[in-house]
């Protein structure tokens, strides 16, 4: 089976679209190693919430998508009002805080 294509992404490269509807890219600058260890704790983080017992492994759950997603740049402060080192920062914290609740 071929690869999918890379999703259509807007003009100012700010969004990527999927079925007609925007969403936020992942900020570009973050190196590939860094945003691949995030996607495997965005992935765990969804794992999680589909397989949650109970609220608590939910919001547990929900908490790390969150985490992943904003080291990512895909949610909070839009990555392209942030410097070169608040984006930096972002990315690094992020990473280093979900490693250290979720060793795996």
């Amino acid at each position: 089976m071929p690869p999918n294509p890379p999703p259509e992404k807007t003009p100012d490269g700010h969004f990527v679209v999927i079925n007609g509807r925007r969403w936020r890219a992942t900020d570009p600058d973050v190196p590939d190693e860094v945003a691949a260890r995030l996607r495997r704790h965005l992935m765990a983080g969804r794992r999680g919430v589909r397989d949650a017992k109970d609220g608590e492994a939910e919001r547990a759950a929900r908490g790390r998508v969150q985490a992943a997603k904003v080291a990512l740049g895909e949610r909070g402060i839009p990555w392209w009002e942030q410097s070169g080192e608040e984006r930096r920062r972002r990315w690094e914290e992020g990473l280093g805080r979900l490693d250290a609740d979720y060793s795996e």
